[in-house]
Formats: C-alpha cells, structure tokens, sequence
C-alpha cells in the first residue's frame, strides 16, 4: 500500500480507541483519514462485535472510499468493505466495513433503535457539518449514554474546531499532518461577466500557455455546470492534448474511476466539491475555483430540499486549493477576486441552524415511542433553534404526523417508512389509503425533483405553455408526461418532443421506484376517480397552502394562511376555484408568491380530511354597499370561508362597535340635514363667546354623541332616523334656550323681510339680502343689541355689491356713488337719494 501522512498516527489511533470508544481525529484533507482509520480499527479487531459502520457526506465519497478500502484489501467491494447509498447497497453479509451516507445511519436508528450489530460509528468530514451528521452523531451519543456504552464513535475532521467536538464526547484528540506543499494562488483582477464556462476555458488556456505539467482540478458547482464547461474546453484540450474527464455524484463506477487514476495524458478533471475532501486525486498540480458550489438548502414555501449554487467560504477555499499540493508546489487560479474572498465567511453555517427541521423531528418522535430505556432527550452537540423547532412541529400536527403533545400517530409511524421529506410521505401515504399509491409516488418523485419540464428547469416563468389544455392539476399534467416516457423506455425522442429533462426525469424514475419498493399497494378495483384520489393525497401533505381564486379566470388567488398568490401563466390549472398551491416563488413584487405547479381540490375535502381543523365562527362584517351590518355564520380553512349563511340579528354588541367605526368614518355630518351641524356648533361657540358660563360641545363630543346612538341600531339608515342634532342640542353645557336666545337664527331688516343669521367658525355673524331691504335703517341689526352683523349688501342680480358691518358709514360715504351706477344698471329699481328713510310700502 502507498504510506499516507496518517499512517503513524494508527497505532495511537487504535489505542486511543481501545481505551474510551470515543475519539476525535483531526487531519487535514489528503492524509487517508477516510480509507486507513476504518482498516485500522477493523485489523485491530474492533468490527467482530459489529460492522463499523463510516459516515459520508455524499454518495460519491462513499463509494470510492469503499472501493479504495476493498482495493487495498485485494478483494471486490461488498465483501469484507461494501457501502449502501440511496438507490444502491452493495454488501454481503461478510461486510465487516460500511461506509454509508449520513441520512442511512438515521434510518438504521429507525429499524434497529439500538444499533445491534454496529460495533462502531465513523464520522467522516464531520467540518462541512450537515444536519443529518449532527443527527446521527446526538443519536449514536444518545446510545452511548443510555443502552449502549461499548458503541464506539470516531468523529474525523479536517477544518473544525474540534475541542468543543471533544468535550462534548469527553473523548481524546488525536492530530495528522499532511503532506502541504507551497501553493500560489492567483485572483481575476476583476469579475469576469462571461460564462462560467468560458472563464474555465480560458484559466485551463492560461495553465497550458504557462507550461503546464499535470493535472488540473476544476471546481464547479453541479453536473451541469460540468457539462457546459467540458464543451466550452474540448478546443483547447485537443490543442493541448488533454484529457477532459468529469467527476460527480451521478457518474456510475467506471467513469469515477477514470477521473481518479493516473492516466497516460494530463487531465483536466471537471469536479463538484465532492473533491474537496474524502477522495485524494493523485497527479494534480493545478486548480481551478470557481469559487462556487451547489449547497443543500431547502424550498422556502414547501421546506423540501433543493440544491442552490452559493459562494464558497474560505474554508472551502483554501482546501480546493490544498489540492494542487498534494506532492509537489503548485498553482491555483481563483476565478472570483480578492476583494470577494475577503469579504467571506471563514466557514460555512452549519445546516442545523438554517434547515428544515420537520424530518428530523418526525425521526425523533418515533425514536421516543421505539427505544425502550433510551432517555427521551437529545444530546445535541449543537442544538437547532427553537424556531426551527416549532415550525416542525406545527407541520407534523397538521399533517397528522404527530399529536399536539408530540408523540408520533399511527399516520406518522406510516410515513418512516418513506426516507423523503414529511410531506412527500404523507402524499404517499394518502395515496396508498386511496389507491393510487404508484401514482402518488411518482407526484411525490415529481414534487420533491422540482418540475421535470425542461423549460420551466432554466427558468422560471416562461410563458410558451400557457396554449397547454387546462387541466385538473400540474402534477397530473407532469404525472402524464413522465408515463408517456415511461412508456417508451426513456427514449430521448420522445422526452425531448414532451419537452422533459431527462436527468429529472431519470432522477423521478429512481425516486419513485424506491418509494414504491416501501408502498404497500392495494390490491382490488381502483377508485372511480383516480385524479381525484390523487389530488386528495396531494392536499393532504400540503393543508396549509389551500388558496382560493380571487374569481373565475383570474390568476390571482387568497390564500389560506392569510395573503395574495398569482397562479404561474405556465400553471395549466386555470378554471379550479379551489387549490393547493405544490410549489411557489417569492418573485418580490406586488403579486407576492407566485405559483408554479398548483392542483385543483373541492372544498369539501377539506371537510371530510380535516373535520378536527375546520373553524366555525360567527362573522359580523360592515357591509359598505349596503350601509349596514352583516352578520353570517361561517365554516372557514384558516382565512378562507368555505360555507356562509346569513343572520338578520347580528350580536348587538358587535353591530354597534362595526357601525360606530363606519359611521365615525363617514363623519357625524352625514347622520344630519345637511350643514345642520356645523351651524349648530358654530351657534354655540359663538354663544360662550357671549357668555362666559356656557360651554359647548367639541369635535370629541360630538363623536360621541354619534356612537351612543349606534347602540341598538345596524345600518345608516337607522341612524339617520335617530336625530343626532338634536342628542348635539341636548348638550347640557349649552342649553339649547341659552343658545336660541343669544344666538338668534333670523333678524327681521326695515323692509319687513326676515333673513338667517350665519355663524361660521373664526368669522362674525352675517346676513345677506337686497340692498332696498335695508333702506329706512340707519344701522345694521345687533345680536343682543351689542354685536352688530356683518351685512351682505346685495344688487338685484343676488351679487354682493358690498360688505360692511356699518350701514351708517356705508350710507354715507358709499351710497351716493354706487347709487348711480346701480340706477344705470337697473332704472326699475327704487334708489332713494336719503336710503336712511324707508321706502313706502307697495301692496303684495
């Protein structure tokens, strides 16, 4: 075997072992952590009691790290070494070393709650810290606390850490040296625009130009990213005589193992950060980063997981370009500059303070009700946040995965049986009751996949399918498509004609079959409608996101949980008043969430599935239209009515308190003859400036005065008839007597004519009539024989010819020259030359 740095730590590795059954291992990528320590502890003799069972966090990793054991053992993997990944176990029952990826120990936990047979537990690459690596490690430390003190657990780690790692375990530390070699690491100047691709081509032209002698690593984010690149690369590595290979979680065996050994050309490896650490490339001398990787998050409206491309930390930084070296100086050219390196963070977030957490909580909720003297709590090494926390258990009670004081329900105990996301779990389990479980495991495949479409996988939101046939549900539309392909054996054909991703499509096929392999199928005639038992399945993982259109034909929706979707044009679900809404997108705008793949329900369902959840409620709303209010008993899904009939004696209370704010909104003014109110007021207020004594009513009281008639009453109408002046007249502060007699309403001028008295707010009393009207005073009329009015003097054509609170100054100083011009204007009219003298009456 080729020595390794690790090597010389082994022996104390084992002894360190031998002595706590805990350990932490700290080594530097590159030193054969992954592959010696699990041969050394099984030559040591520690896997007769049990397998030792080693922890990756990806696929890949683990099954070469599998084959590079069985290798050096000179036997096939599944032997002595094996390894069981998603869709794959390869072992035997001679397997004594098994190398999984994180999430198999959790279910392992859940079949076996003990862990019989495992004698130890390795925690590989324990640094990136995915959430189900801290699951498994609280649940192999929540054994070794309880039932199962001989498990033993070696948690290895490259960039960690790691004292807090072994207080935790009260377990040693035990540090490898690498073999470090001088690396120079160039930055772009300043951020390249072009492709990523193109920007590859060009660093990997750059290393050839500059004399390179060996292989270059290139980091990218995912299996398409490495498709596009290799096309953009293929010219310069005919020029260059390189050979392009690639280096992913979905490459079979064969084509893994091109990418790794040597090779009689130089390479130029097109990778995912699966390279990063746990597999040692030999003959690299150059990396290439492009600063980028594809993380686990999840879907912010399903919570389902999805891959999304982000920036690397610093961390991860600096082992990709650890990897040019490994045995001699190399080079690494970072396509991102220095300026954005810095501005990194040093590590990556661990996945238990960011992700869904509903999983997870399901898992532990049947570890409870499973493990006999297993003490209930666990032993986090870093405990999720409460909100995450909540959030999961809200989830798993309203999809009856759980009870309200978290113990697992026969429904939740169904769904373990599905290694998928809770909601995808219960779809199936729903579909299974109804019998359309195959159907239900492809719409789950479907959901947790994304959408199989081709287009709608580039981007969201083309608009070409809005011709499609309105359907029922997005997930039949796709559910039809994937077995048209089915049908025809995958052929690309006919997915390229229905427009269909094939790598989603393949990654659908996996899903569902292993779905399927858990399903317990019914046997006899299926339902009358199968659409609609799998519509049913599909609400039942997702009775939170059930919307309303807003009405027929229009793509905006309510939603239940309160707030505004628009339904995707691309959505063929145009006409179902009722829907659940499968998969959405925030798109930041005045629409909100934005709706993609949508299914159509009944709202009856919604009774039949969730009687215990349906709100009754008596609701007693303001009817603006009609001016009143309304009262209606209501069946409701959150915010949502599903059924209303209408009350004619809405709770006196409540209709008081509605029609109070409407009428208070309106104004006191509209609940009284026009202007009445105003002049009342200004009455009064005119009356207390007459009389120190008095004082009237303000804005406030008047409001009031409005709401103590509401009681009793339900509508404008009412109201209207309940005479608020005169409640405003009642005002015992300014006795209406006191005010009629300072205020007086009319004044009778020499004419013999009566006229109103106006009283505004901030100006004095005034009238206004004919000028002739005043002839035969020798001043205006008083109010109280003190304040005189203010005259509006008018001509026969109704204008105000003046203005004036002295008549007698008018008369005199006025008079004569608009008198001729009033008697030119109009010769029929009296226009005495004395006007101090009334005129002769004429007979009516």
């Amino acid at each position: 075997m080729q020595p390794l740095p690790i090597d010389p730590l082994l022996p104390s590795i084992v002894a360190a072992f031998e002595r706590s059954r805990a350990l932490v291992v700290e080594a530097p990528p590159g030193s054969g952590k992954t592959t010696r320590v699990p041969r050394a502890l099984l030559d040591a003799g520690f896997a007769r009691a049990g397998e030792i069972v080693v922890l990756e966090p990806r696929r890949l990793a683990a099954r070469m790290a599998a084959r590079r054991v069985a290798d050096e053992l000179g036997e096939r993997v599944g032997e002595t070494v094996g390894y069981t990944v998603r869709f794959e176990d390869i072992s035997s029952a001679k397997t004594r070393i098994r190398f999984v990826t994180e999430g198999v120990l959790g279910r392992k936990v859940l079949s076996t709650p003990d862990l019989a047979g495992v004698s130890c537990v390795l925690l590989d690459e324990f640094h990136e810290r995915h959430v189900q690596g801290d699951v498994a490690l609280a649940l192999v430390e929540r054994l070794r606390r309880s039932i199962r003190p001989d498990l033993g657990v070696v948690v290895m780690s490259a960039t960690l850490a790691v004292e807090p790692l072994a207080a935790y375990l009260n377990a040693p530390v035990l540090r490898a040296d690498g073999r470090r070699f001088d690396v120079a690491i160039d930055h772009v100047p300043a951020p390249d625009d072009r492709p990523l691709a193109s920007q590859v081509a060009s660093a990997v032209r750059r290393l050839v130009v500059e004399g390179l002698d060996g292989d270059v690593l290139v980091f990218l984010p995912g299996a398409a990213e490495i498709a596009r690149t290799r096309e953009a690369c293929a010219k310069v590595a005919a020029e260059g005589d390189l050979l392009l290979v690639t280096l992913h979680g979905d490459l079979g065996p064969r084509e893994q193992d091109e990418a790794v050994r040597p090779a009689s050309r130089r390479k130029v490896i097109l990778s995912t950060n699966v390279a990063e650490s746990s597999i040692t490339i030999e003959g690299v001398v150059a990396v290439v980063d492009s600063g980028l990787a594809r993380v686990a998050s999840q879907a912010a409206w399903s919570g389902l997981p999805r891959l999304r491309v982000e920036k690397i930390s610093r961390a991860s930084a600096i082992q990709r370009a650890g990897r040019a070296g490994r045995t001699r100086p190399g080079r690494c050219l970072r396509l991102y500059t220095r300026a954005d390196y810095d501005a990194r963070p040093d590590q990556d977030t661990p996945e238990i303070r960011r992700h869904d957490f509903a999983q997870t909580r399901l898992d532990i909720a049947a570890l409870d009700g499973l493990a006999a003297g297993v003490p209930g709590g666990i032993p986090w090494f870093e405990a999720p946040p409460e909100p995450l926390v909540r959030a999961a258990d809200t989830l798993l009670v309203r999809l009856g995965a759980i009870d309200a004081g978290g113990a697992i329900t026969p429904t939740g105990r169904a769904m373990l049986r599905f290694a998928v996301h809770p909601r995808m779990a219960r779809v199936v389990v729903e579909g299974e009751r109804r019998g359309v479980a195959e159907d239900a495991c492809v719409a789950a495949a479907i959901l947790a996949e994304g959408d199989i479409r081709a287009s709608n996988r580039a981007g969201f939101g083309r608009t070409h399918g809005h011709d499609a046939p309105t359907e029922r549900s997005d997930v039949v539309a796709l559910l039809d498509l994937f077995r048209e392909a089915e049908a025809s054996s995958f052929s690309g054909g006919v997915l390229r004609a229905a427009e269909l991703d094939g790598r989603a499509v393949a990654a659908v096929s996996r899903a569902a079959a292993q779905l399927e392999r858990a399903c317990r199928i019914a046997k006899g005639a299926p339902p009358a409608d199968p659409e609609g038992a799998l519509c049913m399945a599909l609400l039942a993982g997702y009775p939170d996101r059930v919307a309303k259109r807003v009405r027929p034909g229009s793509r905006q929706a309510a939603m239940a949980a309160g707030g505004a979707a628009e339904i995707a044009e691309t959505s063929v679900v145009r006409t179902a008043e009722w829907l659940v809404m499968l998969d959405a997108e925030d798109k930041a705008r005045a629409s909100g969430i934005v709706v993609r793949i949508a299914s159509g329900i009944e709202p009856d369902w919604l009774i039949e599935m969730f009687a215990g959840d349906i709100v009754e409620r008596r609701s007693v709303v303001w009817n603006g239209q009609a001016e009143r209010v309304d009262a209606r008993d209501v069946m409701a899904w959150g915010e949502l009515v599903l059924h209303a009939s209408d009350d004619d004696r809405p709770p006196a209370e409540e209709a008081a308190r509605l029609l109070a704010e409407a009428a208070l909104e309106r104004g006191p003014a509209t609940f009284a003859p026009e202007g009445a109110i105003d002049r009342w007021i200004a009455r009064v207020r005119f009356a207390t400036s007459m009389d120190a004594s008095l004082h009237g009513p303000d804005d406030a009281a008047v409001r009031a005065a409005l709401v103590s008639l509401c009681a009793g009453r339900t509508s404008f109408a009412e109201l209207r008839e309940a005479h608020l002046l005169e409640a405003i007249r009642g005002w015992p502060g300014a006795p209406a007597s006191a005010v009629e007699r300072l205020t007086p309403e009319r004044c009778t001028l020499a004419g013999g004519r009566s006229v109103a008295i106006h009283y505004e707010a901030g100006k004095p009393p005034w009238i206004a009539s004919r000028m002739q009207d005043f002839f035969g005073m020798v001043e205006g009329p008083r109010i109280g024989g003190k304040v005189p009015l203010v005259l509006h003097l008018l001509a026969p054509n109704s204008r105000a010819v003046q203005v004036t609170a002295d008549l007698g100054g008018f008369w005199t100083r006025h008079y004569p020259a608009i008198r001729k011009e009033l008697m030119r204007k109009y010769p029929r009219h009296a226009w005495p030359e004395d006007p101090t003298k009334p005129l002769p009456r004429t007979r009516p």
